[in-house]
């Protein structure tokens, strides 16, 4: 057995310093537990991203923890020497109850007791910081058949499998199974007839009470209003299983926050939304991400159809204004990866007509800490 230490991972100055050993350590760490997943590290952060998460800290709280192998001096300076490291994030201005966490150990280095170690550091400054809720994430490559060796989330959609590691380690400390999301793929580009008849169809089910408005990053001035409160309804109107989470409210500022956080990351931001013409408020949005360092991978983000404008095939309108869009944009995206929740039988009947395949998901997970 490796001795082992675990430590607070402050930012450093920038990703050349002494000090950033041990953020690139993390970041390695995490890499390998991505790509023991999902065989590729489309769903990584960068060093980059890491330090740049680490910086804005005025919405959500970031506290990071590594386990170090070797003496409790920093020499020798080798990123090798992080075996694993934790990410709990604590918002700051809503669900103060809560806190979210993220552990990542190597693979040949479990079974030591680390993964242990992190959990306990970062609730230990979860429960100093007076919340009573973690919630924690297990990703898994493909979904599993029904059987034996699978756990239900108290949804009763979608399973999980029991003896994945990182299952294990949920329910071995305490954390029970609230839900669990599929994550699809889309191929793109798509046939530029097909897509236009979507659209069409869409379009048509809409009528003339709605038009579509798209944009990069930054949202214009007129619709950044609305656009929070967009950001705010899908914090309570998107399936959150048994989560214990309340509203989570958007102004103005925050998406100009978020705006040059994301740039900071190096990913391009695009949305469309839709108008009810007769109010000239924005009803419905789908958003993407892009990658600048991977020009093939898009991450389809937050899509909201407002419960009181449904039944219009607004999802299928602004999903599809978006696609359209990417082809011209974004011409060497490959493939558009997106989140659902299992229950979600609405967004996932959109997502299969477009063409998006079933490809692995996670299990959502909460604990009780007070």
């Amino acid at each position: 057995m490796t001795s082992w230490t675990v430590r607070p991972l402050p930012a450093p100055e920038s990703l050349t310093a002494p000090a950033a050993w041990l953020l690139h350590g993390a970041v390695e760490a995490e890499h390998e537990c991505v790509r023991d997943v999902w065989g590729n590290l489309e769903l990584a952060h960068t060093a980059h991203e890491v330090l740049t998460l680490l910086r804005h800290q005025r919405y959500v709280r970031r506290e990071r923890f590594v386990a170090v192998a070797g003496p409790a001096s920093d020499t020798p300076p080798d990123p090798a020497r992080v075996l694993g490291s934790a990410l709990l994030s604590l918002p700051v201005d809503n669900n103060t109850h809560t806190a979210h966490l993220e552990i990542s150990v190597r693979p040949d280095a479990r079974r030591q007791g680390i993964g242990t170690t992190l959990h306990d550091a970062a609730l230990a400054v979860a429960r100093a910081a007076g919340r009573t809720t973690v919630t924690t994430s297990t990703d898994q490559g493909s979904e599993p058949a029904p059987g034996p060796a699978t756990v239900t989330p108290s949804t009763g959609s979608g399973l999980v499998r029991s003896e994945d590691a990182g299952v294990r380690f949920a329910l071995a400390h305490g954390f029970e199974l609230e839900q669990v999301s599929r994550r699809s793929v889309l191929d793109v580009p798509l046939d530029a007839s097909f897509l236009a008849e979507q659209q069409a169809a869409a379009t048509a089910a809409a009528g003339d009470a709605y038009r579509v408005v798209t944009w990069d990053d930054p949202c214009p001035d007129e619709w950044v209003g609305q656009l929070a409160e967009l950001e705010t309804r899908m914090s309570i109107d998107a399936p959150d299983g048994g989560l214990d989470r309340q509203e989570d409210g958007w102004d103005a500022a925050r998406i100009r926050a978020t705006e040059a956080e994301l740039r900071e990351r190096g990913m391009r931001h695009s949305v469309a939304a839709a108008v009810h013409v007769p109010t000239g408020a924005l009803v419905a949005f789908s958003a993407v991400k892009r990658p600048e360092s991977i020009d093939e991978v898009v991450h389809q983000q937050d899509t909201l159809v407002l419960a009181e404008h449904r039944g219009r095939r607004l999802g299928m309108l602004v999903k599809t204004a978006n696609l359209q869009r990417l082809a011209a944009v974004q011409p060497g995206a490959r493939r558009i990866g997106t989140w659902n929740a299992a229950e979600n039988a609405h967004m996932l009947a959109i997502n299969v007509a477009l063409g998006f395949r079933p490809s692995g998901g996670a299990g959502e997970w909460q604990a009780r800490i007070g």
